[in-house]
C-alpha cells in the first residue's frame, strides 16, 4: 500500500511496468486470486501514469528471463537507484556502472514488450482464461 500511495501523489509520478506473460498466468492464490489480481492491474493501466506492457510468450528476443527489478528515476541519472529481489531481501544498486548495466537491460526488455493496447487485449484474454 505505501508503493501506491507514491504513484497517487499529486503530481502523480509515471509508472512504468513491464510484466512477462508468465507472471499473469500463475494462479498464486488460486484462480479467484488470480482474476483480482489481473482486475487490479488492468484498472491501474487506465491511469494516465501508469504504463502496463506485456512480454508475450512468442517474444524472439527476451533479455531479462528469470530476472526482476525494479529501476527508479531520480529527479538526475545519479539519484537513480535499482532493487533487486531474492529471497534473502532487497539489493540496492546505486553505482554508475551498474545503473548503465540495467538501464540498458530494461531497454532491452521493453523492446520485447507489446505496446499498452496489445498488453491490455492479452491481459485480457488471460483473465478470461482464468
Amino acid at each position: 500500500m505505501p508503493r501506491q500511495a507514491v504513484i497517487d501523489r499529486v503530481p502523480p509520478l509515471p509508472y512504468d511496468v513491464v510484466i512477462h506473460e508468465a507472471a499473469l498466468r500463475i494462479k498464486v492464490g488460486g484462480a479467484a486470486v488470480a482474476g483480482a489480481q489481473l482486475a487490479h492491474i488492468l484498472r491501474a493501466s487506465d491511469r494516465e501514469n501508469v504504463t502496463v506492457r506485456v512480454i508475450p510468450f512468442a517474444a524472439d528476443d527476451f533479455a531479462g528471463a528469470g530476472h526482476s527489478m525494479l529501476l527508479v528515476r531520480g529527479p538526475v541519472p545519479q539519484l537513480d537507484t535499482v532493487q533487486l529481489d531474492a529471497a534473502h531481501g532487497s539489493t540496492f544498486l546505486d553505482a554508475e556502472p551498474q545503473l548503465k548495466r540495467y538501464r540498458a537491460r530494461l531497454d532491452r526488455v521493453g523492446r520485447s514488450a507489446l505496446d499498452s493496447e496489445k498488453s491490455r487485449k492479452l491481459i485480457h484474454r488471460i483473465a478470461a482464461d482464468i
